[in-house]
């Protein structure tokens, strides 16, 4: 059994504007699957419908997290099975720091996964393997005590999410546009982060136009989406192809839906 499958999924906004056309995609623990496609063909929609944004509407087909159909469960459930989702753009939350929002976060899962019963993490447990993640990650220890994302640069913000990766635990990651606005050192250590973390325990979509955060992570599976849908699968040498020669092959003049 797959850790994640979708099956057929179709996901439409709001007002029935059909973007993800039937996708299907599996994948298991300790694998990285790219997905790339084009600026506006969709990539992001797919990764927030497996979320659960309220924004975009499942009109057809599956998601199953370990066996069981999410499509009904809201974005906390999600978490709190073990989905987590980097954003392509991290929200700022002024007023609540960094330490305090991951040892939220990691008590709701706790208390989540313990049957609703209460199981805080002990502050000193908690600060030792925040302090050591931090200092793996090279992120800067003064960003703890700093609100989340208020005045953070780009590479601070996604190495931050990584962070919280880190910290969480998630069994599936998706990682949308996560190269989106990095310098070559942060995009080294945002791609080391995550190749680490991928283990027989978590695996991991990376959602991507460019190929270049695929310099620094080796994907198992390489997925070409192109206005809504999959449109050819391969290895690693498919990241290279469409490096070397673009999405025009693949029937796209880049320009697909929103």
């Amino acid at each position: 059994m797959a850790l994640l499958e979708i099956k057929n999924l179709h996901v439409a906004l709001e007002d029935g504007t059909e973007i993800v056309k039937g996708v299907d995609l599996r994948v298991d623990p300790n694998q990285i699957h790219a997905i790339m496609g084009p600026n506006g063909s969709g990539k992001s929609t797919l990764a927030y419908a497996l979320m659960g944004h309220p924004g975009y509407v499942i009109t057809e087909g599956e998601i199953l997290f370990d066996g069981e159909n999410v499509v009904e469960m809201g974005p906390d459930e999600r978490a709190q099975r073990g989905i987590f989702l980097a954003f392509q753009y991290p929200h700022a939350i002024p007023g609540v720091t960094v330490t305090s929002f991951l040892r939220s976060a990691i008590n709701a899962v706790r208390k989540a996964r313990a049957g609703g019963e209460d199981d805080p993490v002990r502050v000193p447990e908690f600060r030792k393997e925040l302090l050591a993640a931090m200092d793996d990650l090279k992120v800067s220890r003064e960003l703890a005590s700093r609100y989340i994302n208020d005045g953070f640069s780009g590479g601070e913000k996604k190495r931050v999410e990584i962070l919280q990766m880190a910290m969480l635990k998630p069994r599936m990651a998706i990682l949308d546009e996560t190269d989106s606005g990095l310098d070559i050192d942060a995009l080294k250590t945002v791609a080391e982060g995550v190749g680490r973390l991928v283990s027989p325990q978590m695996g991991a979509v990376v959602i991507t136009h460019y190929q270049r955060i695929l310099n620094y992570i080796t994907p198992d599976y390489v997925h070409v989406f192109v206005n809504g849908g999959i449109v050819e699968e391969g290895g690693p040498e498919l990241a290279q192809k469409l490096e070397a020669e673009g999405y025009e092959g693949f029937g796209s003049n880049g320009k697909g839906p929103a």
